[in-house]
């Protein structure tokens, strides 16, 4: 069986997340540790007793579930089974950055930095009340393009944001047209259409002030070759290349996610078995929904680790 490791992004954020695997593994708790050093806070205590309105902060969120997911990462290589069992990683959006981490390609500590920055970019790069982003379900990527498309007004922003499986597209942009578009979207069909409750909007052009505070932050971070194969967002496809990956972090701020096309990428490639490495299970979801034939596994508790050693063992 071919293996791949997959790390969630915003949204999967929840109070506690990750504190009993902590409790039952040093290795994770040590993870937690380091972030709260490197951020010079405790974020592992608003992750554990905060408050969840504050958790669900961008520049809050972004490292949190980063935290989390290298927290489950350490807690499965405390039981054996490495990174290295895995034919390619990926995330979505910032568990983009959880899988560089996991294969090494980032350090913990800047990987924490860096989507602090990250988050509290895409926070500023639009002001609040101004863009706004939509799922629209039931519309495949061609149908969803089309309603974004016919949506935008002259000088306004629509796009799809996030590609996420055969019936669920994500799209963002200003959030007048993307107010329209969730009525267009229903009068083409699809079975429903919401706003979403977001603080920004995702993955358009709208965020081209953040790519530029990317570029310049990755700029002063060393990024090594991944010893696993990252499926970037942007691309759909493998890199390891250390200066494509850091070019492609900065288009993945205003690019489009997709996650559709990389798991079919991934599972012609041989990839039979998905890992969801961290917090919730929402990837899960997608995978089986893009692949039924699919295994999936989230792995965000102890219980979780026990299953998959089990599983392993079988």
């Amino acid at each position: 069986m071919s293996r791949a490791f997959i790390f969630p992004g915003q949204g999967a954020q929840a109070i506690g997340m990750g504190r009993a695997l902590a409790e039952a593994y040093p290795a994770a708790q040590a993870v937690f540790d380091e972030v709260d050093a490197a951020l010079g806070e405790k974020l592992s205590a608003l992750i554990w007793e905060g408050d969840a309105e504050t958790l669900t902060l961008t520049e809050n969120a972004q490292p949190a579930l980063m935290a989390t997911s290298m927290a489950a990462l350490r807690a499965l290589e405390a039981e054996g089974i490495q990174v290295s069992s895995a034919s390619f990683v990926a995330g979505h959006s910032l568990g983009e950055y959880s899988a560089l981490t996991a294969a090494g390609a980032l350090s913990i500590a800047d990987a924490a930095r860096l989507l602090r920055t990250r988050g509290l970019a895409m926070q500023q790069a639009v002001p609040v009340g101004e863009g706004a982003m939509a799922a629209l379900l039931g519309l495949d990527l061609a149908a969803a393009r089309e309603v974004a498309e016919a949506a935008a007004a002259p000088g306004e922003v629509c796009a799809a944001a996030n590609d996420n499986d055969p019936g669920q597209v994500v799209i963002s942009g200003s959030k007048a047209a993307v107010e329209r578009a969730v009525e267009l979207a229903k009068e083409k069909g699809a079975k429903r259409a919401v706003m979403l409750p977001v603080s920004a909007p995702f993955h358009c052009a709208l965020m081209a002030p953040a790519a530029e505070v990317m570029a310049e932050a990755l700029a002063g971070v060393e990024i090594k070759a991944p010893s696993v194969p990252l499926v970037a967002n942007v691309r759909a496809a493998a890199v390891t290349d250390p200066a494509e990956i850091r070019a492609l972090l900065v288009e993945q701020v205003t690019g489009s996610v997709r996650w559709r096309e990389s798991v079919e990428y991934m599972v012609a490639q041989g990839v039979t078995e998905f890992w969801e490495i961290g917090a919730g299970k929402a990837l899960s979801g997608m995978v089986r929904r893009i692949h039924r034939a699919a295994a999936v596994q989230a792995v965000g508790t102890p219980e979780d680790v026990a299953k998959v050693l089990e599983a392993a063992s079988a």
